[in-house]
């Protein structure tokens, strides 16, 4: 077993996590899920009907909302959008967070010492009331704009624009400050000062030898990220400041279910099938993501 790459010896430890493994198939099955459904489904998600309010039946297997749209068609089809969000906004977040503190640990001194306070300022700030802030500020301009220049259907998605920078350039301080850690400890390594001898410059020092040294960590934390921007999508379109119908995000329809809740009947179906997408999810992500730091962790063999 002592002639396995380390690639191979990662993979040897992540099959190893059962929940994480679990984690992995249950997220394969719902992306091929989100992503098919629409061409297997007999109801679209914003087909309107009579059956108002209809409880899960072999019909509706989700039941179905206030204007008789099927629920499992619609809940897939939010989970499509919390996914896509997760996913973009967490890309944004790689890219910030990477770039900014590899050169602010490379570079260190002054330039660490500002980029990083700039990085504590932002930390002070709340960022959920910061993305808030952004999206009722600029989405109109922007919205103006993409109907000048673009068709009126373009409009429809500046919401969905602003989600992906605003919770992505809110998520990428931490980022950051993993990155610069590790790239603090790395760049007087023997093999930095070498290529540096050789006459390497400074960015092929950082994306030859010193960023694929640090994959592994930043790898883990964008699967940490990712249910991180779900999450925070999911509580903006709770509050209406997120997907706005005819989309639909699990969070959207969460607080549509909850909008249902009276004092004479409860339709449970409209927050339990939702929410416990979504919690699985999450969870799934979560797991995932404890799968890899473990896996990517060579001190897993000597403990195990």
């Amino acid at each position: 077993m002592n002639d396995l790459t380390p690639n191979q010896k990662a993979w040897r430890r992540f099959r190893r996590h059962r929940l994480a493994m679990a984690s992995a198939w249950f997220l394969a099955a719902i992306v091929l899920l989100v992503l098919l459904w629409p061409w297997i489904s007999a109801y679209r998600p914003e087909a309107i009907s009579e059956a108002q309010f209809q409880p899960p039946d072999g019909k509706h297997w989700f039941g179905t909302d206030i204007h008789g749209r099927d629920l499992l068609a619609r809940a897939f089809f939010g989970a499509r959008v919390s996914l896509l969000v997760g996913v973009v906004g967490a890309g944004v977040s790689l890219v910030i967070g990477v770039v900014w503190g590899a050169v602010a640990g490379y570079l260190g001194g002054r330039w660490d010492s500002w980029m990083m306070r700039v990085v504590d300022i932002l930390y002070s700030l709340p960022s959920i009331i910061f993305v808030i802030v952004l999206i009722t500020t600029l989405e109109g301009v922007l919205k103006r704009w993409l109907l000048q220049v673009f068709s009126p259907e373009w409009s429809a998605v500046s919401r969905l624009l602003f989600l992906f920078v605003g919770l992505g350039a809110v998520s990428w301080l931490t980022m950051a400050r993993i990155v610069r850690g590790q790239v603090l400890s790395l760049r007087t390594r023997s093999f930095v000062e070498a290529s540096r001898a050789l006459g390497a410059s400074h960015a092929h020092i950082l994306w030859r030898h010193i960023l694929p040294n640090i994959a592994g960590v930043i790898i883990v934390y964008v699967t940490l990220t990712v249910p991180a921007v779900i999450l925070s999508e999911s509580f903006l379109s709770y509050l209406g400041l997120g997907i706005q119908p005819p989309q639909a995000s699990l969070g959207s329809l969460i607080a549509e279910g909850a909008g249902q809740i009276n004092s004479i009947r409860i339709y449970w179906w409209m927050i339990v099938f939702p929410a416990g997408l979504l919690v699985s999810t999450l969870l799934a992500l979560n797991f995932l993501g404890d799968g890899l730091r473990a896996a990517l962790d060579p001190r897993s063999d000597q403990r195990s």
